[in-house]
């Protein structure tokens, strides 16, 4: 069988040809946010009657009777409420959508000319959490399952950032677990620890009843998924790696990705906000094969 092919995405030239100023980025949010026509945000209602003498905004009449709504193509999206122009936020999310390991957003803030670093981060989590869509399918065919774990041990940290924690596995780090089909999507999240009540209900989420066969590592955390799946273990301590279908290295390249985006681009990730880290991560993964990568990100704004 043969493998499939990465698609390219937008260039800096394809970029700048198709977005070269403000009305060619709101006249393409228009098109991805409404591809069937504008609708209201509010009522739902069709045919919302256009303001001639107000470019881009709309009048709903429909959502009488307790008044009318007038909106505009940003209202309800990331981009509501901020001083920034369409071009710079479609900029902002190109960069991060063609780096593989993801963009700082100091980083983001030095590209940009931004006069300050908080415009840049908070800008970049508007789009991570667009990214964050929640609704993915359910997981079949083969699936492997594995967990890993983000942050500085308990004993580097200061005593009040602790949580109490002093030693063991995954000790004062947070827990990310990932579900990944064979040649298909990933779904990670952020849990509260690696006990089995949290990994079974994760995967129950994740991972649709049909699967052939589930595959994790020997963590008794994942001792009592035979009950609902077709369970496969790999031992890992005691060298197995590979046992024909059996292995968990699809998941484990994703976390590889992550793990090198987290250290070496992101450097440090607070829990607070590691769950939108996480969403960025498993959208570029979800998406690599899809063609129309950043039409995808506008539309979930």
């Amino acid at each position: 069988m043969a493998t499939q092919k990465l698609l390219r995405q937008l260039t800096v030239p394809q970029f700048q040809k198709a977005f070269p100023n403000e009305e060619a980025c709101c006249k393409y949010l228009v098109s991805k946010r409404w591809p069937d026509g504008v609708t209201c945000p509010r009522c739902g209602a069709a045919n919302p009657t256009k303001l001639e003498n107000n470019p881009w905004h709309w009048q709903c009449y429909q959502c009488a009777p307790v008044s009318s709504y007038r909106f505009s193509h940003i209202s309800g999206t990331i981009f509501e409420n901020t001083n920034k122009p369409l071009i710079d936020w479609f900029k902002v999310a190109h960069l991060m959508l063609t780096s593989k390991k993801g963009m700082s957003a100091l980083q983001i803030c030095r590209y940009m000319g931004f006069g300050s670093y908080k415009t840049a981060w908070y800008m970049c989590h508007r789009i991570r959490a667009a990214m964050s869509t929640g609704d993915t399918a359910k997981l079949g065919g083969i699936v492997e399952v594995d967990e890993t774990f983000v942050g500085g041990k308990a004993k580097n940290r200061h005593n009040s950032d602790r949580d109490g924690s002093t030693g063991g596995m995954g000790s004062g780090k947070s827990v990310v677990v990932g579900a990944v089909q064979r040649k298909g999507n990933v779904v990670a999240r952020v849990i509260a620890n690696v006990k089995a009540e949290a990994l079974t209900g994760f995967v129950r989420e994740a991972v649709a009843d049909n699967v052939s066969p589930l595959v994790t590592d020997q963590w008794m955390g994942y001792r009592q998924l035979h009950k609902k799946y077709p369970h496969k273990v790999i031992n890992h301590a005691q060298g197995q790696y590979v046992v024909g279908a059996v292995h968990t290295n699809t998941i484990e390249s994703f976390w590889s990705i992550f793990k090198r985006g987290v250290m070496e681009t992101f450097h440090k990730v607070s829990k607070k906000y590691l769950p939108l880290y996480v969403a960025e991560f498993e959208f570029r993964y979800n998406n690599r094969l899809n063609k129309d990568i950043f039409g995808a990100a506008i539309a979930g704004c």
